[in-house]
């Protein structure tokens, strides 16, 4: 929608709230320690995001540029690539994309995200609310299930191309696992595509990875992808945009964190939106110690944005 767009482009209203009366990330305290046990991922486990971390970052890329293969690196990093289908024209409607990876075995669907000096805007603004899923797109999904209202409605924008080239792509390849990847809000509009797609494609099995993904909904939310949804998020360092918006606003992150240390090393988070100082939340107690700079990555060693398409 032209309003979500129009955020992106606003200023960031930051001092309304940087008087010290709220934490716009969090509601405190938060840096306390966990007793859950903590993993480090291992080089190869890391290893294995490297061609979904190049599917996020290919996302960025014009349609054009997606369906010729010439994407650069990004097409590049995965050459059995079959595209089915791409859109968007990146300011009204994200791109986002749809094709095949024999290689992988999956169906690849890809969004399209933001700059961080325009999400961040957006997600500390008081001009958003939480709000019910579409039921038509959503049928059956509980009322207590709530998410961000601009997230929903660009979601809506792109939903009907995005599941008919999903059935094409399962129809010609006999491949019947699909992946969703995106970064920042290329990462939440994936995580709403892995409770849409399975609503109409029930025969299929469907993995999310997404990348600085911002909070998306409510703690009913967060719960239904816990029971529902294969779901990775990669967090890089000190990154601003998984901590909005804020849990005092009634949003929180489901599990599956992979938080980036600033060693490099990738850990395992557990449970929901983990408080323990290795994780983004408990890491970023508020948007002023949060760092745009490490929103964009690099991931390993893929770093997201257009700049990366040619």
């Amino acid at each position: 929608m032209a309003r979500l767009t129009s955020f992106f482009q606003t200023p960031a209203l930051l001092g309304l709230l940087g008087a010290g009366l709220f934490n716009l990330g969090n509601a405190m305290p938060l840096r306390r320690s966990s007793t859950a046990a903590f993993t480090t991922l291992s080089t190869s486990q890391i290893s294995s995001f490297k061609p979904f971390s190049f599917y996020a970052a290919m996302a960025y890329c014009q349609p054009s540029q997606i369906l010729d293969l010439s994407c650069g690196q990004n097409c590049d990093a995965n050459p059995t690539f079959q595209p089915i289908a791409s859109g968007g024209d990146g300011i009204d409607v994200q791109f986002w994309y749809v094709g095949i990876d024999p290689t992988l075995e999956t169906v690849v669907v890809g969004h399209q995200g933001t700059d961080p000096s325009k999400i961040v805007p957006l997600l500390t603004d008081a001009d958003f609310f939480l709000t019910n899923l579409n039921s038509t797109l959503f049928p059956g999904i509980s009322s207590s299930i709530q998410v961000h209202n601009g997230f929903a409605d660009e979601h809506a924008k792109t939903a009907d191309s995005v599941l008919a080239a999903v059935q094409t792509a399962i129809q010609q390849s006999g491949i019947n696992k699909v992946t969703m990847v995106g970064h920042s809000l290329g990462a939440a509009l994936a995580l709403l595509e892995s409770v849409y797609l399975p609503l109409f494609i029930p025969d299929a099995t469907f993995k999310t990875i997404g990348y600085g993904m911002p909070r998306v909904g409510n703690q009913a939310f967060a719960t239904y992808i816990d029971s529902n949804v294969d779901l990775d998020h990669v967090n890089n360092k000190e990154d601003v945009v998984p901590t909005v918006p804020g849990r005092f606003l009634g949003f929180r992150h489901p599990q599956g964190e992979k938080h980036i240390q600033d060693d490099l090393s990738w850990v395992d988070c557990p449970g929901e939106d983990s408080t323990d100082s290795r994780c983004s939340t408990g890491d970023v107690s508020n948007v002023f110690e949060g760092k745009i700079a490490d929103h964009d990555g690099p991931y390993d060693v893929v770093t997201m944005g257009s700049s990366t398409c040619n």
